[in-house]
């Protein structure tokens, strides 16, 4: 994420508000994507994020931020809609229509249809970067990249590329949006016009979280406030995402590109920050993301793009123990490593399993030590507890990591004995969880 700066005062939309501690028959109806980073040393295999978001949740999507082809196989047959990313660094070259054939060749024909990807992100908020290179090839490699897609017969992945809030000059209210001048017509407008022509999204990472002030935060994370007036229009918008979504819409009306349709690649709100962040909270980033997907699946759209539905991911599927800068950066997770909810937005599936029967496993915890997790594979291992399946051949030895091995010994151990919670301690190394951690041909006993 490049963190291009955000009008303290976008604030808007429309919500009111309950946290979404949804219930079960609520969450039916949910759908919504997630992207999948994995600056971690901690988090279980690609194929077991897979298989638990296929089994476990009701995201439907996840986009990552490259095109890492572990990943992106993990995916295979999972029906789950995925979204690849080209590097930053690859742009240029990929202007070229042979080179962009080979990408495509490399890329992504290995994979797909049994992995549906459906959109193709070249770049990451590349006009942020204010490299001049990269900007200037930006839309020569997306229609390069469309046209080799369509040659190789895979022309139903769409091709788009995300942008930070920081291109717009303009935003408060929204009906005022437009973008910043150089940008607007000489790449925004052409980029549109792409869009427009090949039906794909216009893609924005719209993030209150860095536009909220200690007077608007109210107003940023869906919680009930008196909203801000836009006389223009005469709108009272109560929440600032969709006071961003409808300013981005202005500078694109303003362009003459109001028909095209917008995608949210990134949004989220941090459940752990620094002391000097008393308004990064677990409560707050539920209160943030629960009624964001609320809004997003609504399909009321926003005041001045009513009925619209938006493709929307959430920013982010783990917390990520090894990213840099402050604590929050490493706490936008939905989900711990292992597996467990941060908090309860009513994306999982957790509640049918308990009606179903009361399934349980028991995983290694998000800070288990390697030496910890090696002790716990020589106990259970050594205690007559059959770990054949995590051996070389079995069934569960790939991946081959201490993560993996220990988690399968440690389930084996703590369904043999009883499955008490004090069987999954494990010297405070274990927890609990109702989310089935199997993948593949490797099945937890339960």
């Amino acid at each position: 994420m490049v963190r291009a700066p955000v009008p303290a005062a976008l604030l808007a939309g429309a919500s009111a508000v309950l946290l979404l501690l949804c219930s079960f028959q609520v969450a039916f109806s949910l759908s919504i994507g997630v992207n999948y980073g994995a600056l971690a040393d901690n988090l279980p295999p690609p194929a077991q994020v897979a298989a638990f978001l296929k089994e476990n949740t009701f995201i439907d999507r996840v986009k990552l931020f490259d095109a890492n082809p572990v990943f992106i196989r993990a995916f295979a047959g999972t029906g789950v809609s995925m979204v690849v990313t080209v590097a930053n660094g690859d742009i240029p070259g990929l202007a070229k229509l042979p080179a962009a054939r080979d990408w495509i060749a490399a890329h992504i024909a290995p994979f797909y249809p049994a992995t549906n990807i459906s959109l193709l992100a070249v770049g990451n908020e590349v006009l942020a970067t204010s490299d001049k290179n990269l900007i200037a090839h930006l839309l020569p490699a997306m229609r390069s990249l469309t046209a080799a897609l369509a040659q190789a017969g895979m022309g139903k992945i769409r091709v788009t590329t995300p942008h930070s809030l920081g291109i717009l000059a303009a935003s408060e209210p929204p009906s005022t949006g437009r973008f910043r001048r150089g940008y607007d017509r000489a790449i925004l407008a052409p980029m549109l016009q792409f869009h427009r022509q090949t039906k794909t999204p216009f893609m924005v990472n719209p993030y209150p979280y860095f536009g909220y002030t200690g007077r608007t935060l109210n107003y940023a994370i869906f919680k009930p406030n008196g909203g801000v007036f836009d006389s223009a229009t005469g709108i009272n918008y109560t929440n600032m995402f969709v006071a961003q979504m409808d300013a981005v819409y202005s500078g694109m009306k303003r362009l003459g590109y109001g028909d095209v349709e917008i995608a949210v690649g990134e949004t989220g709100w941090p459940s752990v920050g620094d002391a000097d962040q008393p308004a990064v909270s677990v409560e707050n980033a539920a209160s943030y993301n629960g009624n964001l997907i609320r809004e997003v699946n609504s399909g009321r759209g926003t005041p001045l793009m009513p009925g619209r539905r938006f493709e929307t991911y959430i920013f982010s599927l783990f917390n990520e123990n090894q990213k840099p800068g402050p604590t929050a950066e490493r706490n936008f997770g939905l989900f711990r490593a292992d597996l467990t909810p941060v908090y309860d937005v009513g994306l999982t599936r957790t509640r049918a399993a308990a009606v179903a029967g009361g399934r349980r496993w028991c995983l290694p915890s998000g800070g288990a030590s390697e030496a910890a997790l090696q002790a716990n594979i020589d106990y259970v291992c050594s205690s007559g507890v059959d770990c054949r399946s995590i051996q070389q051949g079995g069934a569960c030895f790939l991946p081959n990591t201490l993560r993996s091995h220990a988690a399968f010994a440690m389930n084996a151990y703590y369904q043999s004995a009883g499955r008490h919670d004090f069987n999954c301690d494990f010297g405070k190394t274990g927890v609990v969880t109702l989310s089935d951690p199997s993948y593949g041909s490797c099945k937890y006993p339960a």
